[in-house]
């Protein structure tokens, strides 16, 4: 039943991941994927409201047909509701953009009309939106996380299951330098089939020494591997390593993140800006404690 009036805001954050490998199920509440991400403070903040006449959904100021956040709102409500969404994170370019809007969405519709449910249930929602939507396949479970998730398995819970790489806040660096469609990649079998293995690998790996290091290094030979980069992509790579810095390509996008590492964040901003515009986020940490223990 719908709350005339209400309004409902909430926040998801963006989440690059490293490196992943898919695993397919019938039924999508076990479909996804594992692997390791970044969790970032840049995201998505959307307001709902309930409306007059039909469900209209827009981003930063522009109406979007917005498939997944869409399939979030015909599944919790049936009467439509106006979405508005600002974002802080490049969309279609390896920041979960579309997980960071069904996983607002469905937080900000639980506010708005006391639909009564949990964080899991909400969580549910969006994943199963993004993987029938074919959007992306394991950037909610990362976003309901902090820090440096692991998805040790796939799906939402109770199936898919985390960890996470203890590290304190850092920053990491990116630039855009193109899109790529997850979902033509998550269609091709030849290309899927490589990145299973280098994602298999690249999370045993992580497991024998979960450092921000090795997932930086792991996640760089993991695009080396797989061969999505561009060479514009790659130059930008190269050109954070020759300064002592660390960076990969957040999958899938065209994007390049790179992280201080031995170089100055000076020296990283430095080498990056001949490829484009830098843009700064923070990573938390779950494993600080408070000043005044």
């Amino acid at each position: 039943m719908s709350t005339e009036g209400s309004v409902g805001r909430a926040f998801a954050p963006g989440h690059i991941t490293g490196f992943f490998e898919i695993h397919n199920d019938p039924l999508p509440q076990k479909r996804g994927s594992t692997g390791c991400g970044l969790v970032l403070d840049g995201g998505i903040e959307t307001t709902v409201s309930e409306c007059v006449d039909m469900t209209e959904i827009f981003l930063d100021g522009i109406p979007v047909v917005a498939e997944t956040t869409r399939a979030v709102v015909d599944k919790l409500v049936d009467f439509p509701v106006k979405v508005s969404c600002t974002s802080s994170i490049p969309i279609g370019c390896g920041f979960g953009a579309s997980a960071a809007g069904a996983l607002s969405v469905a937080y900000a519709l639980n506010e708005a009309f006391s639909l009564g449910l949990t964080s899991n249930q909400l969580l549910e929602t969006a994943h199963v939106a993004e993987v029938t939507n074919g959007s992306g396949m394991g950037d909610v479970e990362g976003q309901s996380q902090g820090g440096i998730p692991i998805r040790l398995s796939a799906g939402c819970p109770p199936y898919g299951k985390l960890d996470r790489v203890p590290s304190p806040p850092f920053e990491i660096f990116c630039v855009v330098l193109g899109e790529l469609s997850t979902g033509s990649i998550l269609e091709d079998r030849t290309i899927m089939n490589e990145i299973n293995s280098a994602g298999r690998e690249a999370l045993r790996s992580l497991l024998s020494k979960p450092t921000l290091k090795n997932f930086m290094l792991l996640s760089k030979q993991f695009t080396l591997r797989c061969g999505l980069a561009s060479e514009r992509l790659l130059d930008a790579i190269e050109a954070v390593d020759a300064i002592g810095g660390l960076s990969s390509q957040a999958m899938l996008g065209g994007t390049v993140f790179a992280i201080s590492g031995a170089a100055s964040r000076e020296e990283v901003i430095g080498s990056l800006k001949e490829f484009g515009d830098v843009i700064t986020y923070n990573v938390g940490s779950c494993n600080r404690l408070p000043l005044d223990v």
